[in-house]
């Protein structure tokens, strides 16, 4: 009898062993975190904490992207007896969803957002769902990339530099030509009168044979003065006139 009871004694202390003291020296994970997420999702973590390699730099370990979506995803199945943690996201970022095994609170600096939670005797658990914001709105611009977007404004940019070089070529083009016609058409002035000279010149710079009356109108010289310097410029042998109807059509006489 008094050896059962040594057995069943033995066998008590022994459960007490197992299931008791190993419970008393349980690891109590703490953590007090500031996570940075950059643009291109690196993480880095610092601060303090007991749980192993916790703390990193410029590691993509915990963040994925599907399209145009960034996940965050930190995630500890262990009991910490309390952690506190704050995500500052990158730039311009847009929050889609937050979920975290503590309370959760969003503020804002700059122009970053920041994730900030606390917690206690429970697992570290953060997923943050977010979008970083375009410097362009595509939806401005029917959903061109920024790639498209230069590339249009270069092309619109050389079209205008293209028209502008054309429009100062075709303009030079146009005074060489018309100094070159001008120099060509230049008349003989010796041993003419001012109104000779005009009459002559205009005869020059006109495409068509032009009648006594339109000569008159244009150079606004009297009817009589008109018909005695054309009849001047006739004799020296400069123009020559020809009567059609009751109009002399004035041209230069061809050399």
């Amino acid at each position: 009898m008094e050896s059962k009871n040594i057995v069943l004694s033995s066998l008590l202390i022994f459960l007490i062993l197992l299931f008791i003291v190993p419970t008393s020296h349980a690891v109590e994970y703490y953590a007090d975190l500031e996570i940075l997420v950059d643009n291109a999702g690196f993480v880095s973590i610092e601060g303090n904490t007991n749980y192993p390699n916790l703390i990193i730099e410029n590691s993509d370990e915990y963040t994925s992207k599907t399209q145009n979506l960034w996940t965050l995803n930190i995630t500890k199945n262990v009991t910490f007896t309390d952690f506190l943690f704050s995500i500052v996201l990158p730039e311009h970022a847009e929050i889609r969803s937050v979920s975290s095994s503590s309370s959760t609170l969003i503020t804002q600096q700059s122009d970053k957002l920041v994730v900030e939670g606390y917690g206690s005797n429970d697992s570290l658990s953060i997923v943050v769902q977010y979008q970083t914001q375009k410097i362009l709105d595509t939806d401005a611009f029917f959903g061109l990339d920024s790639f498209s977007l230069i590339l249009i404004g270069l092309i619109i940019l050389l079209t205008i530099c293209f028209f502008i070089v054309l429009f100062v070529f075709d303009k030079k083009e146009k005074h060489i030509f018309s100094h070159k016609k001008n120099h060509q058409i230049q008349p003989e002035f010796k041993g003419l009168n001012d109104r000779q000279k005009k009459i002559l010149h205009l005869l020059q710079v006109s495409d068509v044979a032009l009648t006594q009356t339109d000569i008159q109108r244009e150079l606004q010289i009297p009817k009589a003065s008109i018909s005695r310097n054309i009849r001047r410029l006739e004799l020296k042998g400069i123009i020559e006139k020809e009567q059609i109807g009751m109009s002399n059509i004035i041209r230069l006489k061809k050399q």
